[in-house]
């Protein structure tokens, strides 16, 4: 009776038999699109291959990854060639990729290219806008999904590096079509709270799962968001708008966690370095202080105080034989000056400067008199005019022109001819 039954393992090696041994299924031509890709560090690749429809498993070893030219990634629509076969560890059946190339890129992937360069043009990506991320915060803010791996990560590392912070849990959605509104929601929550630091993302998935933080509603919250923004979506190799609007990228969860606290061991290190190097710096200025002090109370004016007194004491005392010098040696040169001028021969004969004077005035009317033009006259010359300018030659005249002719004792008027 028992003898009818087969075990499941008999089952699937019969299905697999049967698959292999298909001359139809031995080179299958396959397009769609990849996701959940994953590069294996022996070098093979692991993905899925879908399309509207249906998805099917594939693999492809390292012995022929190494020959094609591209990076596969998330969302590329490739053109593969492959043996269908059965994985008898659970049963279903893959693709065993020989060759793979690209048949063009995914819708989501295109999406993805248009916002980026859209948002990068309008200047969302620009570092010089980018907050900085406290070094020391007292308050950090996380929005993911609060289950699963990447909450637990993020609250563990915290507590392990920076346990003197608080976190504030916003529990948003962080795959689906709602998703997006729920992570703005958050994100606008956030900023009602007095939080030092915001980290924002999930952990990883398929470019399907992540594409949440690719929308533009969610790129624009993170970017007007007052708090500096840590995103943290995915593996290292995702990135996502987010990565690029946030003030800073971290490669996954853990990583945004310690981006976002110091070590307290780090701190605490610091803050003994500190405490040593003010130590030395206030004992060094207390010892120049108290050198400055016992050079100050070795001066002589300190030991001497009178010496102060005495010096300008002395300083007066010069200054008043100077002046007394200076002011005998001022009225003995006035004397003189008095005396030279007392015995001067103007005091003593003033008509003799008087005469003097006037001979030397006559000499000079006599001069002028025999320059004159009016003794000229008086010997019968006379002075011709026209216009009031002087002739002195019968070129400067015209016929019929009016002329004056001067004499000794007048004027007359007259006609060229």
């Amino acid at each position: 009776m028992n003898d009818k039954y087969i075990t499941v393992t008999q089952l699937t090696r019969y299905i697999k038999y049967k698959i292999d041994n298909d001359i139809h299924l031995n080179e299958v031509f396959l397009k769609g699109e990849i996701s959940n890709f994953k590069a294996h560090s022996r070098g093979h690749f692991y993905f899925t291959l879908k399309d509207e429809g249906s998805r099917i498993n594939a693999i492809m070893f390292a012995s022929n990854a190494r020959s094609i030219k591209f990076r596969p990634q998330d969302g590329m629509k490739v053109l593969v060639v492959g043996k269908i076969s059965v994985f008898e560890a659970n049963g279903s059946y893959q693709i065993y990729v020989n060759d793979m190339v690209e048949d063009g890129v995914g819708n989501l992937y295109i999406a993805y290219e248009q916002l980026k360069k859209k948002l990068e043009m309008e200047g969302l990506f620009d570092v010089n806008v980018k907050k900085k991320i406290p070094k020391i915060p007292s308050k950090i803010g996380v929005i993911t999904a609060p289950t699963g791996a990447a909450i637990k990560d993020i609250i563990s590392t915290i507590k392990r590096r920076w346990p003197l912070g608080e976190i504030y849990l916003f529990p948003s959605l962080v795959q689906g079509e709602q998703a997006k509104d729920d992570i703005v929601k958050q994100i606008n929550r956030a900023q009602e709270y007095d939080l030092d630091t915001l980290i924002v993302g999930r952990g990883g998935g398929s470019i399907e799962d992540l594409w949440p933080f690719n929308e533009e509603v969610v790129a624009r919250a993170i970017y007007d968001c007052k708090i500096p923004v840590i995103s943290a979506v995915g593996h290292e190799i995702d990135f996502t708008i987010a990565d690029f609007v946030a003030d800073l990228r971290a490669p996954t969860p853990t990583g945004a966690a310690e981006m976002a606290v110091p070590q307290i061991n780090d701190v605490a290190n610091y803050l003994n370095q500190l405490e040593i190097r003010l130590n030395t710096i206030i004992a060094h200025k207390i010892k120049n202080y108290r050198q400055k002090l016992t050079d100050i109370k070795s001066r002589s004016i300190f030991m001497n105080p009178v010496m102060i007194y005495q010096a300008k004491d002395m300083l007066f005392d010069n200054l008043l034989e100077r002046l007394k010098h200076s002011t005998l040696n001022l009225v003995n040169i006035k004397g003189r000056e008095l005396g030279e001028i007392k015995n001067s021969y103007v005091l003593k004969s003033p008509y003799q400067l008087l005469d003097k004077k006037a001979n030397k005035y006559l000499q000079i009317v006599s001069k002028l008199e025999t320059l004159s033009p009016l003794l000229t006259l008086k010997r019968g010359y006379t002075m011709t005019k026209v216009n009031g300018k002087v002739i002195n030659s019968v070129k400067n005249v015209k016929k019929d022109e009016k002329i004056e002719v001067t004499f000794n004792d007048g004027s007359i008027d007259a006609i060229v001819i």
